[in-house]
Order: C-alpha cells, then structure tokens, then sequence
C-alpha cells in the first residue's frame, strides 16, 4: 500500500482528503504544518506528498525546498488556493510535480495522484538501487550482485530507511523509536550493534557505504 503525507492546515480537509485517500486504497497520513510534517517524514518513508502553500509558520514553497534538499525523487502536489501564475512558477521553481487550485476535486485528486506515482515508477514496484544493491520493498529482500542476501526485518527497515534519504543523519533514538517497540528493554547503542552487522553483510556493496556521525547516528552516503 502506497503511504501519503498530506500536509494541510485546514483540519476539516485534511481530514476529508486522507478519508478519502484511506477508501481509495492508500494509506494517509495527515500533519497540521510543516514542523509536523518533517517530523513524520523522519519517522517513516512515503510514496509521494500533497502539501498546501499558505499554511502559519514555513509556507509550502519553504517546505517543499526543504525536502527536495533531501529527497529529489518524491512526487510532491501542491494543493492550494492560489491560482496566480507566480505561485505557480514558484512552486515549480521549489521542485514540485504538480499543482491544484482549491477547491479540490477529490477524483481528479487521485487520477493525477496515480499519475505522479506511475510516472515516478513507484507504482510498478517500490525498489531502490545503490550500485549493486538492490533493495525490493515489496519482497522485503535484498539483492548483492545478484544474489539474494539474508536480511532480519529490521535490518532491511533500517536500511531502506538510510537508503530513502540519501546524506541524512538520523539520530540512534529516531531509529529506535520507528523500529523497535516501545516496550522494548534495548537502549539506542543497540542501533550500533545493527549497524555493524549490516556493515558486515554488504561489505561488498560498491553503491554506498553507512557512515557515522560521531555524537548522533548515522547516514547513507552515496559513492
């Protein structure tokens, strides 16, 4: 199932459109701003963004050059009110794949929605490369070389996770709060102990290698 954010400070249509997105056959995830938004996109992957521009504290434009610096492959739809040119070429300017004028026409929302997603090559197959490393999101497996590799679940999360933004440095404690229960006993240099076997396991691997951020965590860097 393909995960959405949807960035709009509007309660009432926020809501409305991630009930609609849910009977649609997505999984939505709805944020009231910005700040809130960066903070759920840290904490999971997502398929694609909707964001609205004229939103209190960092406007749209703000928080889509935000997320291109770290992502450049996400689809992201602007949905807002403003329907002047200048908007326009500035929310293309920022990186953005589409733009819709409110009100939202909630069926052409999802034929331009599976448009940006088919276009982005997500819908056929959620996959990432680094190199000779293939990552098969919907198998949950991983490829060296060719060569299927044996990955627990949670070190593909954590990998695919680093590999999905690229130069970004999560803490120990972000990656323990998506990938392990709350109740669970392991304190974050438990991360470490992962980081070291995965290391191990793809040690071969030509794409990239997980660097540590001394005093944080760690990141993916692309070779």
């Amino acid at each position: 199932m393909f995960r959405i954010l949807v960035v709009e400070d509007d309660q009432a249509l926020n809501r409305s459109v991630c009930a609609f997105l849910h009977q649609s056959g997505y999984e939505a995830v709805g944020c009231l701003g910005a700040e809130a938004a960066y903070d759920a996109l840290y904490a999971q992957v997502f398929d694609l963004i909707l964001s609205d521009i004229m939103m209190p504290g960092i406007d749209g434009f703000e928080f889509v050059q935000a997320v291109r610096s770290l992502n450049e492959q996400i689809p992201i739809l602007l949905m807002t009110a403003r329907d002047d040119l200048a908007a326009k070429q500035r929310g293309f300017r920022a990186g953005v794949d589409d733009y819709m004028v409110k009100p939202i026409d909630l069926d052409e929302l999802l034929l331009r929605i599976s448009a940006l997603l088919r276009r982005a090559g997500i819908a056929s197959n959620r996959r990432l490369e680094a190199g000779n490393l293939l990552l098969d999101a919907e198998e949950r497996t991983a490829y060296l070389k060719g060569e299927e590799i044996a990955l627990t679940q949670r070190e593909f999360n954590l990998l695919f996770k680093l590999l999905s933004y690229p130069r970004k440095t999560f803490t120990r404690q972000q990656l323990m709060d998506e990938f392990w229960d709350v109740s669970s006993s392991s304190g974050p240099r438990t991360v470490d102990v992962y980081m070291t076997k995965l290391r191990a396991k793809l040690a071969e691997c030509d794409g990239f290698e997980i660097v540590t951020v001394h005093g944080l965590g760690y990141k993916a860097v692309l070779k």
